[in-house]
């Protein structure tokens, strides 16, 4: 690879970070049960334990998502331990996620629910996650809704909008001058006949009304299928509204699969939409790269390892785009020599490069290998196998 190939590759990867999600190391399932891992994490600091593995070996991972129904379960009481774990395992708290749709009052939604005591208790979560998320230094709210209806003349869309506008303006009116609200959509799952938030441009709207501190949030995932969804990342760019992704794949709906398992071309073009954006406006975007993956097949922490891998091996791969020959091929209406800027990009195998990035900074050349080679994943299921077993569950 020649020495300005190889500098833009190291660039594109000391400036990338990519954030994981505690709930990626935790027993996760469908609603049609669970299949649990032995050493899946069973609570927070096994969580930090596990991200801080993956940073350790990647380079790519200093923060992890937090969700403070399930790592927070005694709520700003936790804030200390969680700080203490952080710091014991080399990471920070990344973004703060509320949970709006596991409690049994959310049945009919959470901000957009037909009782104004179930908004309010819905607010008061959201108030509390701000507060939790100011008390550990971390800049983002993520929130997403399973709000919405299944049945045609059930709910009052207009009217429910109107609770959202409020509820997410209320929201930010309490943020500190260094936080941010990410507003994340998704076209149905749990709700099958309406979303409250089910694209982007509704996403685009609320975080608008919402304040100057609210952007839109974008999942891979939440697609329907053949969804240009790079299309919208470019829109969002364009608009300055674009805050943040949670990144998976998808062959059908919101499959949550490992990240390029389908489509690693997507997200190259993802990464290079953005890339280009950056090089025309001389300024970096402040994305909140996140990883919302369910690895329910794959053993956590492996997929956790390839999934960092993928995204860094991909995010190179845009690097190498010739955007000032694309620029020119763009303007000439060169269709041909343009779209094999994107091509030549998508099909060098940076592999070599990133290995030489990983032994410049002192990581493994090989994560996946050293993590195998580790005795980690033979240690954490000594300890907690049995703490996994006795949650398994019967399902009739």
């Amino acid at each position: 690879m020649p020495d300005r190939q190889m500098e833009s590759v190291f660039d594109a990867l000391d400036r990338f970070q990519i954030e994981i999600p505690s709930w990626g190391f935790a027993n996760t399932g469908t609603r049609f049960g669970k299949f649990l891992q032995a050493a899946a994490a069973t609570n927070l600091a096994e969580k930090m334990s596990d991200a801080g593995m993956v940073h350790s070996l990647t380079g790519a991972c200093p923060t992890i998502a937090l969700h403070v129904e399930w790592d927070f379960p005694r709520g700003e009481a936790d804030v200390p331990e969680a700080e203490h774990l952080a710091a014991e395992h080399g990471i920070a708290p990344g973004s703060i996620n509320p949970n709006l749709f596991q409690d049994q009052i959310y049945k009919l939604g959470s901000f957009g629910n037909p009782r104004a005591e179930v908004r309010q208790a819905a607010l008061a979560h959201v108030y509390e996650s701000i507060r939790i998320a100011q008390r550990l230094g971390s800049r983002d709210i993520s929130l997403w809704f399973a709000d919405g209806s299944n049945y045609p003349g059930t709910a009052n869309i207009r009217q429910r909008k109107r609770w959202f506008e409020e509820c997410l303006h209320a929201c930010h009116e309490r943020l500190s001058a260094n936080q941010r609200m990410l507003v994340e959509y998704k076209p149905f799952e749990p709700a099958f006949y309406h979303t409250d938030i089910a694209d982007w441009g509704m996403a685009l709207l609320l975080a608008r009304a919402a304040g100057e501190r609210a952007k839109v949030l974008v999942d891979t995932g939440h697609h329907y299928a053949a969804q240009n969804v790079e299309q919208i990342v470019a829109w969002l760019l364009d608009e300055n509204m674009l805050g943040g992704f949670h990144f998976n794949d998808r062959r059908y709906a919101d499959d949550d699969l490992t990240l390029g398992s389908i489509d690693p071309y997507q997200v190259f073009r993802i990464f290079h939409e953005i890339q280009m954006f950056e090089w025309e406006r001389g300024n970096v975007t402040g994305i909140a790269y996140m990883i919302d993956q369910s690895h329910n097949l794959k053993g956590k922490m492996e997929a956790m390892i390839q999934t960092v891998m993928t995204a860094q091996e991909l995010m190179a791969k845009a690097a190498l785009v010739d955007r000032a020959a694309l620029a020119v091929h763009q303007t000439q209406g060169d269709l041909v020599r343009a779209e094999q800027c994107l091509k030549d990009a998508f099909s060098t195998d940076v592999r070599p490069a990133i290995r030489a990035w990983r032994a410049a900074h002192g990581l493994a050349e090989d994560p996946m290998e050293a993590f195998r080679q580790s005795g980690y994943l033979e240690r954490a299921t000594r300890e907690r196998a049995e703490k996994n077993a006795a949650q398994a569950t019967s399902y009739a």
